[in-house]
């Protein structure tokens, strides 16, 4: 076969397979009913959102479920400015800050370039703190979830 190699002679053969099957599942009757979905509406409605719940506020530090995840924030932080102008988090969690703050340093990976050169300033892309940590809300799991921790993995945990 010129031109093609053989994964891209796999790859088409199961996409046509899962288009077939999907296209037997909608001859088949399947009504928008009998689909399951978080939304609880039709998929043709369009709903309004629940409310927020409210954000977590205890300022507790929380248990990391594994290696190298992004601590959570544990407190409010509506009304927070994060742009390229301010960084309301760094008057707390800066170098600078956190010996009246009591708040924990940011990692000193922060400080890092993509070379891994350290800078003098938190570097341009760790800057936007919400790209990876976020405040939890109190709500109810909408599914259940079985994921396991790293230490319970491998036997440490309870």
């Amino acid at each position: 076969m010129r031109g093609y190699d053989r994964s891209s002679l796999i790859l088409a053969v199961v996409l046509a397979v899962l288009t077939a099957a999907g296209a037997t599942a909608i001859a088949a009757g399947i009504s928008e009913n009998e689909l399951a979905t978080l939304r609880k509406a039709a998929i043709t409605d369009n709903p309004s959102a629940p409310t927020m719940r409210p954000q977590g506020n205890t300022d507790l530090r929380q248990v990391r479920n594994y290696p190298e995840q992004p601590p959570v924030i544990p407190h409010k932080i509506e009304g927070y400015q994060v742009d390229a102008n301010v960084n309301k988090c760094m008057t707390c969690h800066s170098r600078t800050a956190i010996e009246e703050s009591q708040a924990p340093m940011v990692s000193i990976t922060h400080f890092m370039d993509r070379d891994g050169q350290f800078l003098a300033s938190i570097s341009p892309r760790r800057y936007f703190c919400n790209q990876c940590h976020v405040p939890q809300h109190e709500v109810k799991r909408p599914v259940d979830n079985t994921f396991v921790d790293v230490d319970t993995v491998l036997g440490g945990g309870q």
